[in-house]
């Protein structure tokens, strides 16, 4: 489904306004990222784009100029060899710039300023990062189907790919073909830096609580030190396992986030229920509170400053927690808001989170849920069907 060149300009206006308001010195914003240039042009090519003050937008594409034109319904696009072509367009002179400064690699940098003299370098992420965190209609659209299709997958059709012996891997394999026939568009994206991810995190028993680099509540081993995004080859699933299945689904860009625990070949323990309860009540507290004009630092305290016995210890995650609830999500799982202290910014309609409680279990694993969720003026709507129970597999 290709974004309407009415939707691209309204985005481009609102954005060109808000770098002014932010920095009344720019000039110039030189966007090289290709999910920042997939939300302003629709399409994602070797290229680079560049902003003017005065309203002028511009695409130098390298590869490939046919399919930019294709997908992108504005008249911007310039064919590019090196950025020395994109001289016969643009003045040398880019003032005061914006720049994606978290990702940019200096050598790149250092190229555009063989042709283009840059006064000032402005950080473009905290600008365009809060313009994403508001929807428009388009994106709710996606993010709500992407919502529907995450809850058949994980609530419906996992249940049936869990079998004694399946090793993770196997499991992780199995999944991302279920999710691709429900319509997956085929990447879980992360602004997280030299982060890979392919269906999800993926845990059996205890390996669900194992250290990971991911800046999230839930463990995993991994398949080997250099692929630990993926699941293990060794580790079989047996029965009285818990299964931790931390997924990110998407439907053309837009992700929905859920996550649920299933326990193989018997009930989970009353203690274990105890506490995937207790994080359960916490995501519907949480989900109340994600009205317009709330303020997420707030909620986070009030929901974490006091938490019942059952999750004094290992509360998003065992041994290696995070200090957050929730985060924003969008054309990345992981974007603006975050439901933390420090977050002091309210809430406005039509932003989307993903709400994980969970708790971290030494020697048995992961518990808790999580959920994607859009603030309304009064009220919030989940996407992905809400927090249930252990499933008993």
């Amino acid at each position: 489904m290709n974004m309407t060149k009415a939707e691209l300009e309204t985005r481009i206006q609102k954005l060109i306004g808000a770098l002014a308001e932010a920095n009344p010195d720019f000039e110039t914003a030189l966007v090289a990222g290709r999910i920042n240039q997939y939300y302003l042009t629709g399409t994602m090519q070797d290229a680079v784009l560049i902003l003017k003050r005065d309203g002028n937008v511009y695409l130098f594409v390298r590869k490939s100029v046919e399919r930019a034109k294709d997908e992108c319904p504005l008249d911007i696009i310039y064919p590019m060899g090196s950025y020395r072509d994109m001289l016969q367009v643009l003045s040398p002179e880019f003032g005061a710039t914006y720049l994606e400064t978290e990702t940019v690699p200096v050598a790149m940098l250092e190229r555009f300023r063989k042709y283009f003299k840059i006064d000032q370098i402005l950080p473009f992420e905290p600008v365009i990062a809060a313009q994403r965190a508001v929807k428009s209609p388009y994106e709710l659209e996606l993010i709500t189907r992407s919502g529907k299709q995450h809850k058949i997958l994980l609530e419906e059709i996992v249940p049936a790919l869990l079998r004694e012996g399946i090793s993770e891997a196997e499991f992780h394999g199995a999944l991302f073909a279920a999710m691709m026939k429900l319509g997956f568009h085929g990447v879980t994206r992360f602004t997280m830096f030299q982060f890979e991810s392919v269906a999800g995190q993926i845990g059996f028993g205890d390996n669900s609580v194992y250290p990971t680099n991911f800046d999230g509540p839930g463990g995993m081993r991994g398949m080997n030190a250099a692929s630990p995004g993926l699941g293990s080859r060794e580790r079989k699933l047996c029965k009285g396992d818990l299964v931790f299945a931390d997924v990110g689904f998407g439907i053309d860009g837009y992700h929905s986030d859920k996550t649920q625990v299933y326990s193989f070949g018997k009930a989970p323990d009353p203690e274990v229920i105890k506490v995937h309860r207790a994080c359960m009540d916490i995501q519907k507290r949480c989900a109340e509170m994600l009205v317009a004009g709330a303020i997420p630092s707030r909620i986070y305290a009030e929901l974490t400053d006091k938490l019942p016995p059952e999750l004094s210890t290992g509360f998003m995650g065992y041994g290696h927690g995070v200090k957050f609830l929730g985060h924003g999500i969008g054309l990345h799982v992981n974007e603006l808001p975050v439901i933390a202290r420090g977050f002091d910014e309210p809430l406005k309609e039509n932003m989307v989170l993903a709400v994980e409680p969970k708790c971290g279990l030494p020697g048995i694993g992961t518990v808790g849920v999580e959920d994607t969720y859009i603030v309304k003026a009064d009220h919030s709507e989940c996407v992905t069907g809400g927090g249930i129970d252990i499933i008993t597999v």
